[in-house]
Protein backbone atom coordinates (compact mmCIF):
# COMPACT_ATOMS: atom_id res chain seq x y z
CA UNK A 1 0.00 0.00 0.00
CA UNK A 2 0.81 3.56 -0.67
CA UNK A 3 2.29 5.59 2.66
CA UNK A 4 0.39 8.47 1.74
CA UNK A 5 -3.09 6.28 2.23
CA UNK A 6 -1.56 3.74 5.25
CA UNK A 7 -3.49 4.10 8.35
CA UNK A 8 -1.34 1.89 10.43
CA UNK A 9 2.61 0.62 9.92
CA UNK A 10 1.39 -2.93 9.43
CA UNK A 11 -0.29 -1.64 5.92
CA UNK A 12 2.99 -0.78 4.76
CA UNK A 13 3.42 -4.27 3.66
CA UNK A 14 1.72 -6.90 1.76
CA UNK A 15 1.45 -10.39 3.39
CA UNK A 16 4.74 -11.50 0.73
CA UNK A 17 7.47 -8.87 2.15
CA UNK A 18 6.07 -9.67 5.99
CA UNK A 19 7.14 -12.87 5.20
CA UNK A 20 10.31 -12.20 4.42
CA UNK A 21 11.12 -9.05 7.04
CA UNK A 22 10.07 -12.08 9.50
CA UNK A 23 12.09 -14.73 8.44
CA UNK A 24 15.22 -12.24 8.49
CA UNK A 25 13.80 -11.65 12.52
CA UNK A 26 13.46 -15.46 12.70
CA UNK A 27 17.50 -15.91 11.75
CA UNK A 28 18.59 -13.42 14.04
CA UNK A 29 16.72 -14.45 16.84
CA UNK A 30 18.29 -17.94 15.72
CA UNK A 31 21.89 -16.82 16.04
CA UNK A 32 21.39 -15.19 18.79
CA UNK A 33 20.00 -18.11 20.94
CA UNK A 34 22.76 -20.16 19.18
CA UNK A 35 25.02 -18.00 20.34
CA UNK A 36 23.56 -17.77 23.84
CA UNK A 37 23.18 -21.52 24.46
CA UNK A 38 25.97 -23.43 22.85
CA UNK A 39 27.69 -23.07 25.79
CA UNK A 40 25.20 -25.62 27.51
CA UNK A 41 26.68 -28.55 25.52
CA UNK A 42 30.14 -27.59 26.59
CA UNK A 43 30.27 -27.29 30.17
CA UNK A 44 31.87 -30.61 30.57
CA UNK A 45 34.68 -30.38 28.46
CA UNK A 46 35.12 -26.53 29.89
CA UNK A 47 34.80 -27.56 33.75
CA UNK A 48 37.50 -30.39 32.84
CA UNK A 49 39.64 -28.31 31.05
CA UNK A 50 39.47 -25.64 34.01
CA UNK A 51 38.93 -27.69 36.95
CA UNK A 52 36.01 -25.88 38.36
CA UNK A 53 32.84 -26.74 40.06
CA UNK A 54 29.27 -26.18 38.71
CA UNK A 55 28.43 -23.87 40.86
CA UNK A 56 30.83 -21.83 38.81
CA UNK A 57 29.83 -23.08 35.83
CA UNK A 58 26.36 -21.73 36.94
CA UNK A 59 27.92 -18.70 36.91
CA UNK A 60 29.53 -18.77 33.69
CA UNK A 61 25.74 -19.73 31.99
CA UNK A 62 24.32 -17.30 33.89
CA UNK A 63 25.30 -13.98 35.64
CA UNK A 64 27.92 -13.25 33.58
CA UNK A 65 25.63 -13.45 30.87
CA UNK A 66 23.04 -11.76 32.25
CA UNK A 67 24.15 -8.69 34.11
CA UNK A 68 25.25 -6.89 31.12
CA UNK A 69 22.51 -8.49 29.45
CA UNK A 70 19.62 -6.75 31.79
CA UNK A 71 21.72 -3.64 32.34
CA UNK A 72 22.10 -2.68 28.83
CA UNK A 73 18.83 -3.77 28.12
CA UNK A 74 16.79 -0.98 29.29
CA UNK A 75 18.80 1.97 27.42
CA UNK A 76 18.76 -0.41 24.31
CA UNK A 77 15.20 -0.22 24.65
CA UNK A 78 14.46 3.10 25.15
CA UNK A 79 16.08 3.58 22.05
CA UNK A 80 14.28 1.43 19.87
CA UNK A 81 10.90 3.10 21.27
CA UNK A 82 11.89 6.28 19.88
CA UNK A 83 14.63 5.52 17.08
CA UNK A 84 16.18 2.85 14.25
CA UNK A 85 15.49 -0.38 15.14
CA UNK A 86 17.02 -2.09 12.30
CA UNK A 87 19.94 -0.47 12.96
CA UNK A 88 20.04 -1.64 16.80
CA UNK A 89 19.44 -5.24 15.60
CA UNK A 90 22.33 -4.97 12.84
CA UNK A 91 24.72 -3.81 15.19
CA UNK A 92 23.92 -5.98 18.35
CA UNK A 93 23.69 -8.61 15.89
CA UNK A 94 27.61 -8.02 15.17
CA UNK A 95 28.75 -7.30 18.78
CA UNK A 96 27.78 -10.80 20.04
CA UNK A 97 29.23 -12.63 16.94
CA UNK A 98 32.53 -11.19 17.77
CA UNK A 99 32.18 -11.74 21.37
CA UNK A 100 30.99 -15.37 20.67
CA UNK A 101 33.94 -15.64 18.93
CA UNK A 102 35.93 -14.47 21.45
CA UNK A 103 35.03 -17.05 23.90
CA UNK A 104 36.60 -19.45 21.41
CA UNK A 105 40.14 -18.23 22.18
CA UNK A 106 40.21 -17.33 25.78
CA UNK A 107 42.94 -18.95 27.91
CA UNK A 108 41.48 -19.30 30.85
CA UNK A 109 38.31 -19.56 33.30
CA UNK A 110 37.99 -15.71 33.89
CA UNK A 111 38.43 -14.80 30.10
CA UNK A 112 36.16 -16.88 29.21
CA UNK A 113 33.23 -15.35 31.51
CA UNK A 114 34.34 -12.18 30.61
CA UNK A 115 33.57 -12.64 26.66
CA UNK A 116 30.09 -14.15 27.85
CA UNK A 117 29.69 -10.85 29.85
CA UNK A 118 29.97 -9.15 26.13
CA UNK A 119 27.83 -11.78 24.41
CA UNK A 120 25.36 -10.58 27.06
CA UNK A 121 25.84 -6.82 25.91
CA UNK A 122 25.08 -7.51 22.55
CA UNK A 123 21.88 -9.72 22.74
CA UNK A 124 20.68 -6.65 24.62
CA UNK A 125 19.61 -5.35 21.53
CA UNK A 126 18.28 -8.89 19.74
CA UNK A 127 14.51 -9.30 21.24
CA UNK A 128 12.66 -6.09 22.47
CA UNK A 129 13.75 -4.72 19.37
CA UNK A 130 12.60 -7.53 16.95
CA UNK A 131 9.10 -7.79 18.86
CA UNK A 132 8.56 -3.98 18.27
CA UNK A 133 9.24 -4.50 14.74
CA UNK A 134 6.68 -7.63 14.37
CA UNK A 135 4.10 -5.38 16.21
CA UNK A 136 4.56 -2.81 13.77
CA UNK A 137 4.66 -5.67 10.59
CA UNK A 138 1.57 -7.52 12.07
CA UNK A 139 -2.07 -6.53 12.82
CA UNK A 140 -3.18 -7.46 16.26
CA UNK A 141 -5.16 -10.58 15.43
CA UNK A 142 -2.15 -12.05 13.75
CA UNK A 143 0.88 -11.17 16.03
CA UNK A 144 0.33 -14.20 18.29
CA UNK A 145 1.23 -16.71 15.14
CA UNK A 146 3.70 -13.64 13.94
CA UNK A 147 5.32 -13.74 17.16
CA UNK A 148 5.09 -17.75 17.23
CA UNK A 149 7.38 -17.92 14.17
CA UNK A 150 9.31 -15.12 15.88
CA UNK A 151 9.70 -17.45 19.05
CA UNK A 152 10.89 -20.73 17.10
CA UNK A 153 13.98 -18.91 16.39
CA UNK A 154 15.01 -19.92 20.69
CA UNK A 155 14.46 -23.34 19.84
CA UNK A 156 16.37 -23.26 16.57
CA UNK A 157 18.95 -21.19 18.25
CA UNK A 158 19.33 -23.95 21.04
CA UNK A 159 19.29 -26.81 18.68
CA UNK A 160 22.25 -25.29 16.12
CA UNK A 161 23.89 -24.51 20.09
CA UNK A 162 23.64 -27.94 20.88
CA UNK A 163 23.83 -30.15 17.95
CA UNK A 164 26.53 -28.10 15.98
CA UNK A 165 28.31 -27.11 19.00
CA UNK A 166 28.30 -30.72 20.43
CA UNK A 167 29.32 -32.37 17.26
CA UNK A 168 32.48 -29.50 16.72
CA UNK A 169 33.57 -30.17 20.32
CA UNK A 170 33.22 -33.73 20.19
CA UNK A 171 35.49 -34.04 16.91
CA UNK A 172 37.66 -30.71 16.85
CA UNK A 173 37.11 -29.11 20.79
CA UNK A 174 35.04 -26.63 22.21
CA UNK A 175 36.81 -23.63 21.45
CA UNK A 176 36.01 -24.23 17.61
CA UNK A 177 32.54 -25.00 18.26
CA UNK A 178 32.49 -21.04 19.49
CA UNK A 179 33.70 -19.97 16.39
CA UNK A 180 31.96 -22.19 14.03
CA UNK A 181 28.73 -21.04 16.06
CA UNK A 182 29.57 -17.31 16.29
CA UNK A 183 31.39 -16.60 12.85
CA UNK A 184 27.99 -16.89 10.42
CA UNK A 185 26.58 -13.99 12.43
CA UNK A 186 28.79 -11.14 9.99
CA UNK A 187 27.25 -12.41 6.94
CA UNK A 188 23.53 -12.43 8.55
CA UNK A 189 24.42 -8.84 9.63
CA UNK A 190 24.83 -7.97 6.30
CA UNK A 191 21.60 -9.70 5.02
CA UNK A 192 19.22 -7.96 8.58
CA UNK A 193 20.97 -4.42 6.84
CA UNK A 194 19.76 -4.56 3.76
CA UNK A 195 16.53 -6.31 3.96
CA UNK A 196 14.62 -5.18 7.09
CA UNK A 197 12.43 -2.11 6.77
CA UNK A 198 12.22 0.69 9.50
CA UNK A 199 8.33 1.86 9.44
CA UNK A 200 9.03 4.69 10.93
CA UNK A 201 11.37 6.11 8.13
CA UNK A 202 7.79 6.49 6.27
CA UNK A 203 5.84 9.54 6.58
CA UNK A 204 3.44 9.18 9.81
CA UNK A 205 4.56 6.90 11.11
CA UNK A 206 7.79 8.43 12.82
CA UNK A 207 7.56 8.69 16.60
CA UNK A 208 6.49 12.62 17.54
CA UNK A 209 8.73 13.94 20.34
CA UNK A 210 5.55 15.10 22.11
CA UNK A 211 4.17 11.64 21.49
CA UNK A 212 7.19 9.90 23.71
CA UNK A 213 7.89 9.27 27.35
CA UNK A 214 11.13 8.99 28.94
CA UNK A 215 12.67 5.68 30.40
CA UNK A 216 11.25 6.51 34.56
CA UNK A 217 7.90 7.60 33.41
CA UNK A 218 7.35 4.36 30.77
CA UNK A 219 8.58 2.17 33.43
CA UNK A 220 6.38 3.72 36.22
CA UNK A 221 3.10 3.22 33.80
CA UNK A 222 4.07 -0.36 33.29
CA UNK A 223 4.71 -1.20 36.69
CA UNK A 224 1.05 0.30 37.48
CA UNK A 225 -0.76 -2.62 35.76
CA UNK A 226 -1.27 -5.58 37.76
CA UNK A 227 -1.75 -7.85 34.62
CA UNK A 228 1.55 -6.44 33.88
CA UNK A 229 3.46 -7.21 37.14
CA UNK A 230 1.78 -10.58 37.07
CA UNK A 231 3.52 -11.33 33.55
CA UNK A 232 6.98 -10.28 34.38
CA UNK A 233 6.66 -12.31 38.02
CA UNK A 234 5.34 -15.68 35.85
CA UNK A 235 8.70 -15.22 33.37
CA UNK A 236 11.08 -14.61 36.29
CA UNK A 237 10.04 -17.90 38.12
CA UNK A 238 9.76 -19.40 34.41
CA UNK A 239 12.97 -18.47 33.51
CA UNK A 240 14.71 -19.93 36.51
CA UNK A 241 13.81 -23.12 35.13
CA UNK A 242 13.23 -22.92 31.48
CA UNK A 243 16.35 -20.76 30.79
CA UNK A 244 18.46 -21.38 33.56
CA UNK A 245 18.76 -24.54 35.27
CA UNK A 246 17.65 -26.84 31.86
CA UNK A 247 21.28 -25.49 30.44
CA UNK A 248 22.60 -28.31 32.62
CA UNK A 249 19.87 -31.22 30.11
CA UNK A 250 23.16 -32.24 27.83
CA UNK A 251 25.43 -32.37 31.21
CA UNK A 252 22.23 -34.71 32.62
CA UNK A 253 22.53 -36.71 29.73
CA UNK A 254 26.21 -37.46 29.69
CA UNK A 255 26.48 -38.03 33.64
CA UNK A 256 23.48 -39.97 34.03
CA UNK A 257 22.54 -42.03 31.27
CA UNK A 258 26.43 -42.24 29.67
CA UNK A 259 25.76 -40.43 26.34
CA UNK A 260 28.68 -38.29 24.56
CA UNK A 261 29.14 -34.73 24.26
CA UNK A 262 27.73 -35.43 20.39
CA UNK A 263 25.14 -37.66 21.45
CA UNK A 264 23.12 -35.66 24.29
CA UNK A 265 23.80 -32.34 22.19
CA UNK A 266 22.15 -34.11 18.94
CA UNK A 267 19.85 -35.89 21.44
CA UNK A 268 18.51 -32.75 23.39
CA UNK A 269 18.28 -30.92 20.17
CA UNK A 270 15.63 -33.25 18.42
CA UNK A 271 13.83 -33.18 20.94
CA UNK A 272 13.92 -29.62 21.02
CA UNK A 273 12.85 -29.07 17.25
CA UNK A 274 10.15 -31.04 17.61
CA UNK A 275 9.19 -28.68 21.48
CA UNK A 276 9.36 -25.72 19.12
CA UNK A 277 7.69 -26.85 15.71
CA UNK A 278 4.35 -28.09 17.93
CA UNK A 279 5.10 -25.58 20.57
CA UNK A 280 5.28 -22.32 19.20
CA UNK A 281 3.66 -22.67 16.04
CA UNK A 282 0.83 -24.44 17.93
CA UNK A 283 0.97 -22.50 20.53
CA UNK A 284 0.73 -18.93 18.49
CA UNK A 285 -2.17 -20.26 16.49
CA UNK A 286 -4.18 -21.07 19.04
CA UNK A 287 -3.33 -18.02 21.23
CA UNK A 288 -4.81 -15.98 18.40
CA UNK A 289 -8.05 -18.33 17.95
CA UNK A 290 -8.48 -17.89 21.78
CA UNK A 291 -8.17 -14.33 21.81
CA UNK A 292 -10.65 -13.81 19.25
CA UNK A 293 -13.07 -15.77 21.32
CA UNK A 294 -11.82 -13.96 24.96
CA UNK A 295 -8.56 -12.10 24.77
CA UNK A 296 -8.10 -13.03 28.88
CA UNK A 297 -7.25 -16.06 27.02
CA UNK A 298 -3.63 -15.46 25.91
CA UNK A 299 -2.93 -15.04 30.06
CA UNK A 300 -5.59 -18.07 30.89
CA UNK A 301 -3.60 -20.55 28.11
CA UNK A 302 0.00 -20.23 29.11
CA UNK A 303 -0.83 -20.29 32.76
CA UNK A 304 -2.38 -23.76 32.19
CA UNK A 305 0.42 -25.18 29.83
CA UNK A 306 3.23 -24.21 32.56
CA UNK A 307 1.27 -25.76 35.09
CA UNK A 308 0.83 -28.92 32.90
CA UNK A 309 4.58 -29.25 32.73
CA UNK A 310 5.36 -29.34 36.11
CA UNK A 311 4.64 -33.46 36.45
CA UNK A 312 6.39 -33.78 33.31
CA UNK A 313 9.60 -32.49 33.62
CA UNK A 314 9.84 -33.93 37.14
CA UNK A 315 9.12 -36.92 35.91
CA UNK A 316 11.48 -37.10 32.92
CA UNK A 317 14.63 -36.21 35.15
CA UNK A 318 13.24 -39.25 37.86
CA UNK A 319 13.21 -41.79 35.01
CA UNK A 320 16.32 -44.55 34.80
CA UNK A 321 16.92 -44.89 31.15
CA UNK A 322 16.83 -42.12 27.89
CA UNK A 323 13.87 -43.96 26.24
CA UNK A 324 11.88 -43.53 29.60
CA UNK A 325 13.01 -39.77 29.83
CA UNK A 326 12.27 -38.55 25.83
CA UNK A 327 8.78 -38.69 25.67
CA UNK A 328 7.76 -36.66 28.93
CA UNK A 329 10.63 -34.13 28.40
CA UNK A 330 9.03 -33.80 24.71
CA UNK A 331 5.77 -33.43 25.81
CA UNK A 332 6.74 -30.86 28.78
CA UNK A 333 8.66 -29.06 26.23
CA UNK A 334 5.89 -28.53 24.23
CA UNK A 335 3.88 -27.11 26.61
CA UNK A 336 6.80 -24.79 27.24
CA UNK A 337 7.29 -23.37 24.38
CA UNK A 338 3.60 -23.15 23.59
CA UNK A 339 3.11 -20.60 26.43
CA UNK A 340 5.83 -18.42 25.12
CA UNK A 341 4.12 -16.46 22.05
CA UNK A 342 0.91 -15.97 24.32
CA UNK A 343 2.82 -14.85 27.17
CA UNK A 344 3.87 -11.65 25.16
CA UNK A 345 0.95 -11.38 22.91
CA UNK A 346 -0.50 -10.69 26.62
CA UNK A 347 2.05 -8.29 27.31
CA UNK A 348 1.50 -6.44 23.74
CA UNK A 349 -1.67 -6.14 24.50
CA UNK A 350 -1.27 -3.97 27.81
CA UNK A 351 1.77 -2.40 27.05
CA UNK A 352 0.49 0.61 24.81
CA UNK A 353 1.85 1.23 21.39
CA UNK A 354 5.01 3.68 22.50
CA UNK A 355 6.23 1.11 24.73
CA UNK A 356 6.46 -1.56 23.44
CA UNK A 357 10.38 -2.38 23.20
CA UNK A 358 10.63 -0.86 26.66
CA UNK A 359 7.70 -3.35 28.13
CA UNK A 360 9.63 -6.47 26.90
CA UNK A 361 13.00 -5.11 27.85
CA UNK A 362 11.88 -4.51 31.51
CA UNK A 363 10.39 -7.91 31.50
CA UNK A 364 13.73 -9.18 30.31
CA UNK A 365 15.34 -7.17 33.01
CA UNK A 366 13.52 -9.14 35.47
CA UNK A 367 13.53 -12.53 34.18
CA UNK A 368 17.01 -12.73 33.35
CA UNK A 369 18.63 -10.83 36.32
CA UNK A 370 16.87 -13.02 38.66
CA UNK A 371 15.53 -16.05 36.54
CA UNK A 372 18.75 -16.45 33.54
CA UNK A 373 21.28 -15.06 36.15
CA UNK A 374 20.23 -16.93 39.45
CA UNK A 375 19.01 -20.54 38.01
CA UNK A 376 22.21 -22.00 36.34
CA UNK A 377 24.01 -20.76 39.64
CA UNK A 378 21.47 -22.21 42.06
CA UNK A 379 21.20 -25.28 40.28
CA UNK A 380 24.51 -26.12 39.80
CA UNK A 381 24.69 -24.56 44.07
CA UNK A 382 22.00 -27.38 44.86
CA UNK A 383 24.18 -29.97 42.19
CA UNK A 384 27.32 -29.15 44.61
CA UNK A 385 25.58 -29.97 47.62
CA UNK A 386 23.87 -32.91 46.71
CA UNK A 387 26.96 -34.54 45.13
CA UNK A 388 28.41 -34.66 48.36
CA UNK A 389 25.79 -37.04 49.46
CA UNK A 390 24.40 -38.57 46.21
CA UNK A 391 27.01 -38.12 43.85
CA UNK A 392 27.84 -35.89 40.98
CA UNK A 393 25.48 -37.87 38.68
CA UNK A 394 22.41 -38.08 41.25
CA UNK A 395 23.28 -34.62 42.43
CA UNK A 396 22.60 -33.31 39.36
CA UNK A 397 19.81 -35.24 38.76
CA UNK A 398 17.84 -34.05 42.31
CA UNK A 399 18.64 -30.52 41.40
CA UNK A 400 16.81 -30.22 38.18
CA UNK A 401 13.84 -32.38 39.35
CA UNK A 402 14.11 -29.27 42.30
CA UNK A 403 14.21 -26.74 39.93
CA UNK A 404 11.31 -27.97 37.83
CA UNK A 405 8.57 -27.14 40.67
CA UNK A 406 9.33 -23.29 39.36
CA UNK A 407 6.82 -23.86 36.67
CA UNK A 408 3.57 -24.33 39.10
CA UNK A 409 4.25 -20.77 40.71
CA UNK A 410 4.80 -19.39 37.04
CA UNK A 411 1.36 -20.69 35.54
CA UNK A 412 -0.40 -19.46 39.10
CA UNK A 413 0.68 -15.88 37.81
CA UNK A 414 -0.19 -16.33 34.30
CA UNK A 415 -3.86 -17.09 35.43
CA UNK A 416 -3.37 -13.91 37.95
CA UNK A 417 -2.44 -12.08 35.09
CA UNK A 418 -5.49 -13.03 33.22
CA UNK A 419 -7.73 -11.48 35.60
CA UNK A 420 -6.62 -7.78 35.13
CA UNK A 421 -6.07 -8.09 30.97
CA UNK A 422 -9.35 -6.60 29.96
CA UNK A 423 -8.77 -3.47 32.32
CA UNK A 424 -5.21 -3.21 31.80
CA UNK A 425 -5.92 -3.43 27.75
CA UNK A 426 -3.97 -0.24 25.80
CA UNK A 427 -3.25 -0.19 22.01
Amino acid sequence: MDAAKAANPWELYGPGQRRTLLFILFLTGTSNYADRNVIGVLLEPIKAEFGVSDTMLGLLTGLAFAIFYVTVGLPIAWLADRGNRKKIIVWSLTVWSIMTALCGVAQNFWQLALARVGVGAGEAGAVPPAQSLIADYYPPEQRAGALGVYMMSSMAGYIIGMTAGGWVAQHYGWREAFLVIGLPGFLLAVAAHFVLREPRLQAGFAVAPEATEDARQSIKLLLAKPAYRNIVYALVVYFLMAYGALVFTASFMIRVHGLTVAEAGGLFGIMSAVGAVVGNLGGGKLGDYLAKRDIAWVAKFPGLALIAALPLYVGSFAMGSVALMIPLSLIGGILLTGAVPTIFAALHVICGSKRRAMAVALAFFFANLIGLGLGPVLAGAISDHMAQIYGPAEGLRYALMIMSLTFLPAGIFMLRAAKYLKSDLEE
